[in-house]
């Protein structure tokens, strides 16, 4: 892998090999790799193509330098499910909170061939598929979470997307608007979600509760990416480190949030501020109906 520098982003100037190619690697490093200045690390980090060893799958190694001339030792960051193949993954940071990585990973699934209906559909010379997965990390992480490991974006009605090779995204999840975000697919398609809509937690017609890990945070109040229905609601009780409701912050305190809003303040009777609360070991116990709850965070 080479690098390439420009004083102005159009002249560019060729470089040595930043990364070496390993003889053991074998096609290593062969569909588009990734790099970008890491503002949460303070250095340039890189994800690149590598197989996995001894079962040979595709999969991504991540390396990282201070001057973008030496470069650390390759780290495996193996986010292989048993048989998955994974490549292009389009790893960068997300806008909204920059320590957090997204990627869009292509999953290769080779010698698979789609049922045939009315047309040419799994008629193809190469009978192999692909979708796209939807991975995250975080800022010196050398691992992809995979809480969510079935596909982000299925090939879908159109059939020429499930010939081979055919499901890729652009680099980057761009914002458009406020409360909207896109991610552009090679086929020409652009896919729209909610600004933090990658996943939620969801809260059907009988009322669920989730409840954080221990945390500690800094700020005054909590903020929530939130959707309910028309009957739908969510409250939010903060507990200590052992699971007991604190005074003044229990579930009844709270008062429900309904609608539909990027940013929502979470209110507690006579409690305006969590000024006290900051710096604490603390639990949030969220209980909602036909509600999502897609992103939170201490402001």
């Amino acid at each position: 892998m080479y690098g390439f520098v420009s004083p102005d982003g159009i002249h560019w100037t060729k470089t040595k090999e930043i990364i070496p190619y390993r003889k053991g690697w074998r096609h290593a490093m062969d569909s588009q790799n990734v790099g970008f200045w890491s503002e949460a690390e303070g250095q340039y980090v890189c994800y690149f193509r590598t197989w996995t060893d001894p079962d040979r799958l595709r999969s991504v190694s991540r390396s990282t330098s201070k001057d973008f001339i030496t470069w650390t030792d390759p780290v495996e960051m193996k986010p292989n499910m048993p048989g998955e193949h994974l490549y292009t993954t389009q790893t960068h940071p997300y806008f909204r909170a920059p320590h957090i990585y997204i990627a869009l990973a292509t999953r290769f699934v080779p010698g698979r061939v789609p049922t045939a209906t009315d047309g040419p559909l799994g008629e193809t010379k190469e009978p192999n598929v692909t979708d796209i997965c939807f991975m995250s990390s975080r800022a010196g992480s050398t691992h992809y979470d995979r809480l969510f490991p079935e596909a982000f974006i299925r090939p879908g009605l159109d059939e020429s997307r499930w010939t081979n090779r055919a499901n890729y995204a652009a680099l980057n999840v761009v914002p458009i608007s406020p409360t909207q975000m896109m991610i552009h697919h090679r086929s020409g398609s652009d896919y729209f979600l909610r600004i933090d809509g990658f996943i939620s937690a969801t809260g059907n017609a009988t009322a669920g509760e989730l409840v954080t890990k221990p945390l500690t945070f800094k700020g005054e109040r909590l903020t929530l990416n939130l959707s309910t229905t028309a009957r739908g609601s969510a409250q939010v009780e903060i507990q200590d480190a052992d699971g007991k409701p604190i005074k003044g912050f229990a579930l009844d305190d709270c008062t429900p949030l309904i609608g539909d809003k990027i940013a929502m303040d979470v209110a507690w009777k006579g409690n305006p501020s969590l000024t006290s609360l900051a710096g604490k070991t603390v639990r949030l116990r969220f209980v909602m109906k036909e509600c999502d709850l897609y992103s939170l965070v201490f402001r």
